[in-house]
């Protein structure tokens, strides 16, 4: 698309990467546990490694790293076992904390903010599906030959979309979080988001889109 990108182009293009982040995938199912059992502040810091992730995609696709990884098989196939089995780890460390005794289970390690955004950004950066959404989606909103302005408005705006949304869902998480304290509530919450996890991870790992 040629010409300067105009208000009506950037709110379409705002809207479809909000469908995109509200679709349910490992970014909700990171920053949903990371705040229902850890807090808004680990909620929000997992949410900001998924934007971070989505301005690494964003900006790829602009510079043509991502069509690269689209288009190579070896790349897009190394980035999608990899991530698959960090989606594996991370459900697999949900499960065991379903079942260790309360006094040692999440409940009683402290967390870490760091490690909560290494999570999203590592979930974000891993899954080849975001470099083919971008790949797909920025070209329909850059001009033939974009700029460093067009590129960069762009990626921050996407960024500044997955960052509103999921800032949202951990803010409105954690005003549960009394709720999810209860151990039984918790080990039930960790089993079920280990579970969606590794089906996840199976899901990019086997099945082919």
């Amino acid at each position: 698309m040629g010409g300067m990108t105009t208000a009506a182009q950037l709110m379409a293009f705002c809207g479809v990467v909000g469908l995109g982040a509200m679709s349910p995938g490992p970014d909700l199912a990171v920053v949903v546990r990371r705040s229902a059992v850890r807090g808004r502040a680990e909620g929000m810091a997992a949410a900001t490694g998924v934007a971070t992730g989505v301005f690494l995609w964003a900006v790829a696709a602009a510079a043509g790293v991502a069509a690269l990884v689209a288009t190579v098989p070896v790349v897009l196939t190394t980035i999608r076992y990899v991530g698959a089995a960090y989606l594996a780890y991370l459900g697999i460390r949900a499960l065991l904390a379903a079942i260790r005794p309360p006094e040692t289970g999440p409940g009683a390690v402290p967390g870490s903010t760091g490690g909560a955004f290494r999570d999203g950004l590592l979930c974000n950066a891993l899954n080849p599906k975001a470099a083919v959404f971008f790949l797909a989606l920025l070209p329909q909103f850059l001009p033939a030959h974009p700029g460093t302005l067009e590129t960069l408005t762009l990626s921050l705006l996407a960024v500044a979309v997955t960052l509103l949304w999921f800032y949202t869902v951990a803010n409105l998480v954690a005003v549960f979080r009394r709720v999810f304290d209860r151990s039984g509530v918790r080990r039930a919450l960790d089993g079920l988001s280990g579970a969606a996890l590794l089906g996840l991870g199976a899901r990019l790992a086997f099945v082919r889109s």
